[in-house]
Formats: structure tokens, C-alpha cells, sequence
């Protein structure tokens, strides 16, 4: 673990890394799994508006299912892509979570309130999911520049999150693809609410990590000074 490890050897594997660059790369990934959203919101409408087929749902009871339409194979096309960049959204985000958790504490001196494995599992383990990552986030903005307030867009973003990951209809529904097709038949809207929230929260969280990124960026070039080596806390390729 890095808390183990000297501050000069914290500080040697910082100076390979791009606190700009993994914002940016977080930030257009957050935007384009909202665009995803965007789309599959899009669809859904349009599965609302075609209406259901004569023959029913697609999955009708007891293991039957009936050939899909069109429509609906195509709605399946746009929730798998979805999930593609969703997946590399969110390997990007963490790459992003652990890199200005690591530069806050070099900047801080002190260590970060969470271990570093709540970077990972603080997502998933119950409970503490509901406010460990936001924390992660709040606490390396304010060990980067204590005299700031948080910005408001982490706030917005981590509420919006929480809307649309337990709304019961967004990304952790436990329905199947069929049955979410289902429900766009039987009544659009709470599919499309929770839709707006995820993509709320993506458009706030790209505002939230440039707003912590540049946040860390001015800091470390106070630290740094003028003539500093441009790689020594991890500004690098920006």
C-alpha cells in the first residue's frame, strides 16, 4: 500500500504521472457515457411511442420469449454499448480518483481519511457506497486547497448519482434488457427519469473533476515554483 511507503518514494511515482491528462481523459469519458444515456433515453421513447407488438412482451413467462422486433434488437444494440463506455467511464474515473487522492497527500503531508482500497470497493460494499466515494473526492479537494469550498458541482453530482443508481429503473436495475423493453412499453417515464439523472450526474462529474483537477494543478505549481522540473508532482504531459 502507498501509505506505507516514504514520502520521498510517493513523490518519485508521481513524477510519471498526468493529474491533467487523467482529467481530461475522466471528464470526456463522463460525457460520453451521458451522451450513451442520451440515446438510450431515445429509445426508449421511441419504444414508448411504437407501442407494444399484438404479441406481447418479449419475455412472456415461464422461460418464453418471443423473436424480437427490429426496434427492440436495436435497443439492445445501444444498452451493450452503453455498457462499453460506462465500463472504460468508470476504469478512467478511478485511474483519475487515485491519482489526485495520491497528489493530495503529497501536497497535504498527511494521510488520505480513506485507505486506498475504498477507492475500489467503496463503489460496491453497501452502506458506506452511499457517501465513501464523494468523500474520496471531497477529501483530496480539500487536502489540495483547504481554504477553498467544494465545489458545488460534486455535491450535484454524487446526489444526481445516487438518484440514478438506486432508482430502482436505472443502472443497477436488476430487470433484464427484455424487461426493461417492457416497461418503456407499459410507462416511459420512470425509465426516462432516472436516464436524465445519469446523465445529469455525467455532465456534473466531467464539471466536478476538472474543477478538483485544476484545483490540484494550481496547487502543484505553487509547490513547484518557477524553474521547478515540470514532472515533479505529476503535471507532466498536460
Amino acid at each position: 500500500m502507498e501509505e506505507l511507503m516514504g514520502e520521498g518514494a510517493v513523490r518519485e511515482r508521481l513524477g510519471d504521472r498526468s493529474v491533467r491528462t487523467a482529467g481530461w481523459l475522466a471528464g470526456g469519458a463522463l460525457l460520453a457515457a451521458g451522451a450513451a444515456w442520451t440515446v438510450r433515453g431515445a429509445w426508449e421513447i421511441r419504444l414508448a411511442v411504437a407501442g407494444e407488438p399484438a404479441s406481447g412482451p418479449p419475455d412472456q413467462g415461464e422461460g418464453v420469449h418471443r423473436p424480437l422486433n427490429g426496434l427492440e434488437d436495436s435497443y439492445h444494440l445501444v444498452t451493450s454499448l452503453g455498457g462499453g463506455v460506462a465500463f472504460v467511464c468508470a476504469l478512467l474515473f478511478l485511474a483519475w480518483l487515485w491519482r489526485v487522492r495520491d497528489n493530495a497527500r503529497v501536497l497535504s503531508g498527511r494521510a488520505p481519511k480513506y485507505l486506498g482500497i475504498w477507492v475500489y470497493l467503496g463503489w460496491i460494499v453497501p452502506v458506506v457506497n452511499l457517501w465513501f466515494p464523494r468523500g474520496i473526492v471531497a477529501d483530496a479537494f480539500r487536502a489540495t486547497a483547504p481554504e477553498r469550498k467544494l465545489p458545488v458541482s460534486v455535491n450535484v453530482w454524487w446526489a444526481l448519482w445516487l438518484i440514478g443508481m438506486f432508482g430502482g429503473v436505472g443502472l443497477v436495475s436488476r430487470d433484464s434488457t427484455d424487461e426493461i423493453i417492457a416497461r418503456a412499453y407499459e410507462e416511459v417515464w420512470p425509465l426516462l427519469g432516472a436516464d436524465a439523472a445519469v446523465v445529469g450526474a455525467a455532465v456534473a462529474g466531467a464539471f466536478a473533476v476538472r474543477a478538483v483537477t485544476a484545483a490540484q494543478v494550481e496547487r502543484i505549481r505553487g509547490v513547484r515554483g518557477p524553474g521547478a522540473a515540470a514532472e515533479s508532482v505529476g503535471v507532466t504531459g498536460g
